[in-house]
């Protein structure tokens, strides 16, 4: 019972501090949001809105993951509070599951306002057993990006790092189309989306809605997995050269 609370403690404390810094909190949640409001909801013709909804969701959960682990591990590095953490009897995994909890924390709350808003607002209209699916599949693909974020939170210095995920994370979202479809792009950049975990995400997630592209959900769960091992490998090196 004591490990759990700590393993509990210490997650709480952290959702706790991320709680406490809006400039964190508010553009994580709203700007997913925001988004989908202008382009599936009030500026759209016609249908899409299912659509976007599953991919502006994808877009949503990759912030907080990424954004948490590099600013949040880049910063304790620059202040010592990791190496403490090394050294303190309690373990490791506790501090990377703390944050990884409040990245789920985020995820769920921003699924729930695209669902609500896409119900309500957007006229999309899913059976329960989508919805739990659809929920489950992004729940889950917010792995790959919180490993993502940990191994440049293990690479950067504090300040560099938020500049870094930006520099990722907001190409990354666009050349995975999630923000506009991919049959808009020319043929190459339609190519370099497979190297993208957020195109994997999203293909899933719009399988459980049938618009994907038709390829195998095993593909793009083989993929993720795959890409999720060779990055929780890097962090590991990275983490043996600190």
């Amino acid at each position: 019972m004591s490990s759990l609370t700590l393993y509990y403690k210490e997650a709480r404390y952290d959702l706790l501090s991320i709680l406490r810094t809006p400039a964190f909190v508010l553009p994580a949640l709203a700007f997913p949001l925001m988004f989908y409001l202008f382009f599936g909801v009030f500026f759209r013709s016609g249908g899409g809105a299912d659509y976007l909804l599953v991919t502006y969701s994808c877009f949503g959960i990759m912030g907080p993951a990424m954004f948490n682990f590099a600013a949040g591990i880049a910063s304790d590095r620059a202040h010592g509070w990791l190496t403490l953490k090394q050294l303190s009897p309690m373990p490791f995994s506790a501090y990377l599951l703390g944050k990884l909890s409040t990245s789920l924390v985020f995820s769920v709350v921003i699924l729930a306002l695209l669902f609500s808003t896409g119900a309500g607002l957007g006229d999309v209209v899913l059976s329960d057993g989508q919805w739990l699916l659809l929920a489950i599949t992004i729940f889950v693909g917010t792995l790959p990006f919180a490993l993502l974020g940990l191994l440049l939170g293990l690479s950067l210095s504090d300040k560099a790092a938020p500049g870094v995920v930006n520099l990722i994370y907001l190409p990354m979202a666009f050349l995975s189309g999630l923000w506009l479809p991919l049959f808009l792009f020319p043929d190459w950049l339609q190519q370099l989306a497979w190297l993208w975990p957020s195109f994997h995400l999203s293909q899933l997630g719009l399988k459980v809605i049938s618009q994907d592209l038709g390829f195998s959900w095993f593909i793009h769960l083989g993929a993720l997995l795959l890409m999720s091992v060779l990055l929780a490998v890097a962090c590991a090196r990275r983490f043996r050269q600190m």
